[in-house]
C-alpha cells in the first residue's frame, strides 16, 4: 500500500504542487502527459473522485501510443521468482474480482467510437452490467457432476408409456445413464414500483431448468423446464415487520411447463401466494398455492395400453390435461430457508403433501455454496435432493441425487 501511495504522490510532488482534478484535466488536454496518467490513475483507484473505469481507461489510452507505466503492487511477483501455487491463487482472485470486469469492459468500448446518444446509452447499459434492467432471481447454476441412485426412465413422445412388449430397441434404451449434468438460468425484471401508491413492486421472472445427459453418447437433454411467471410483491408495515420479521408477501401467477408433445407433453398452471420472512442472518419463504384445473383427457391415456376400445391408437397429442395427478406429488405448497454464515450459504426446501392421494408424497432438497477462490459472484455449489419432483418429466418418481459444480449467483427469498 505505501508503494503504491509513493507512485502516485511522487509525480504531483516533482511539479511542486499538488493539482486537483479541474486542473489536471486541463493540463491533460492540452496535452500534458504526466497529468493524463494522473488522472488515469486516480479514476482507476478513486483517489480523490468517484472510481470511473471508463474515464481512467480513457486517459490510459491518451498515453498509450507514447510511452507507458507500470504499477508496482506489493503482491506483485518478481520475474526471477519461482511461480507457486500461492501465487496462482491470487491470480485467480485477481481475475474473478468483478473490478477486473469492469476494468475490461471499460477498455473494450473504448474501441466503440457514436456519437448518437441512444448507441451511447445502450453501451453505457452494457458497460454497468445492467443490461435491460435484468437481476438474477432463482440461483444461476452449472452442475457438471449430478449422479440420480437409480437409472432415469426414457419417455417417448409417440408410444404411450403402458404399451407392452416393447420393441429389442425400445427395450434396450429405456433407460439413461445415472450420471448427467445440470443447470439453470434465472432472472427477474421489475416493472414498476409504487404504481398503486402501496411501495409494491410489480415483476415479471424467468427460470429455466435443464438436465443434460452429457456422459451419453449423443450427450441429448434428457428434461427442461420452463417457468415464466409474473408476481407482485407488497411490502408489510413496520410493526408487522418488528413484531413478526414478515418482511413482504408475494402474490402471483406461475406457469411451468416442459415444452414437449405427446405422452412426453407436462405442464400446469398455478396461483401462488409467499410469505417473505427474516431474522438477522436466516431467511424464510413459506409458499402456497392453487393449482388452476385443465379439462382432462380420457382414461385411455392415462391409463391405457395406447389402444382405444375399437382397437385404434390413442393420440399422443390429445387436448386436456398432462398429468392430472401431479398435486398428489408435489402438494399445496414448500418452505425455503436459507442462512447466512460467514461467507458460507446454507439453504433448504422442503415440501408434503398431506392432503388426499398425497400420502408419503413429499421432497426436500439442501444446497452449499462458498466463493470460489474469493470470487463476489462466481461460487463453489453442492446440491443433494430427494423426493418427487425433481423435474416434470418424473414428476411421480422418486428420485435421490447428489450434484456438484458451481453457482453465479445466490438467492435470499
Amino acid at each position: 500500500m505505501k508503494k503504491m501511495l509513493l507512485l502516485f504522490l511522487l509525480p504531483l510532488f516533482l511539479y511542486g504542487e499538488v493539482y486537483d482534478v479541474t486542473v489536471l484535466e486541463k493540463r491533460a488536454n492540452d496535452g500534458s502527459k504526466q497529468a493524463m496518467y494522473q488522472l488515469g490513475y486516480m479514476y482507476e483507484n478513486g483517489l480523490g473522485v468517484n472510481a470511473d473505469y471508463k474515464k481512467s481507461t480513457y486517459w490510459y489510452k491518451q498515453i498509450s501510443n507514447s510511452y507507458s507505466y507500470s504499477i508496482v503492487e506489493e503482491d506483485e511477483v518478481d520475474i526471477n521468482t519461482t511461480y507457486s501455487f500461492d501465487t496462482f491463487v491470487v491470480d485467480i482472485e485477481k481475475q474473478l474480482d468483478p473490478i477486473s470486469d469492469k476494468k475490461g469492459a471499460a477498455f473494450a468500448l473504448q474501441k466503440i467510437d457514436t456519437d448518437t446518444p441512444e448507441t451511447q446509452e445502450l453501451m453505457n447499459s452494457l458497460w454497468d452490467g445492467n443490461f435491460f434492467g435484468l437481476t438474477p432471481f432463482h440461483e444461476n447454476y452449472m452442475l457438471p457432476l449430478s449422479v440420480a441412485r437409480t437409472r432415469y426412465k426414457r419417455h417417448s413422445e409417440s408410444v404411450h408409456p403402458n404399451t407392452s412388449p416393447l420393441t429389442p430397441i425400445q427395450e434396450k434404451y429405456k433407460e439413461y445413464i445415472k450420471t448427467e449434468a445440470e443447470f439453470q438460468i434465472s432472472f427477474k425484471k421489475q416493472l414498476t414500483y409504487n404504481f398503486l401508491g402501496l411501495h409494491e413492486f410489480l415483476t415479471v421472472a424467468y427460470t429455466q431448468t435443464v438436465w443434460w445427459q452429457l456422459y451419453e453418447k449423443s450427450a441429448p437433454f434428457r428434461e427442461m423446464n420452463y417457468k415464466p411467471e409474473i408476481f407482485l410483491v407488497h411490502p408489510t408495515s413496520l410493526e408487522v415487520d418488528k413484531q413478526y420479521g414478515l418482511k413482504a408477501i408475494r402474490y402471483g401467477y406461475l406457469h411451468e411447463s416442459n415444452g414437449q408433445d405427446g405422452y412426453r407433453s407436462r405442464s400446469w398452471n398455478r396461483l401462488q401466494v409467499t410469505g417473505l420472512w427474516q431474522w438477522n442472518n436466516l431467511f424464510l419463504s413459506t409458499r402456497a398455492w392453487y393449482r388452476i384445473p385443465e379439462k382432462r383427457k380420457s382414461d385411455n391415456y392415462y391409463y391405457g395400453n395406447g389402444f382405444k376400445v375399437d382397437g385404434s391408437e390413442t393420440d399422443p397429442n390429445e387436448e386436456g390435461d398432462d398429468n392430472p395427478d401431479i398435486i398428489h406429488y408435489m402438494g399445496y405448497g414448500d418452505i425455503h430457508v436459507n442462512y447466512l454464515f460467514g461467507n458460507h450459504q446454507i439453504s433448504s426446501m422442503a415440501r408434503y403433501n398431506f392432503g388426499k392421494g398425497g400420502e408419503q408424497h413429499g421432497a426436500f432438497e439442501f444446497n452449499w455454496s462458498y466463493p470460489f477462490f474469493g470470487s463476489k459472484n462466481m461460487f463453489w455449489y453442492a446440491k443433494v435432493f430427494t423426493g418427487y419432483g425433481e423435474s416434470l418429466i418424473d414428476y411421480d418418481r422418486s428420485v435421490t441425487k447428489t450434484s456438484l459444480g458451481f453457482s453465479f449467483s445466490r438467492g435470499l427469498f
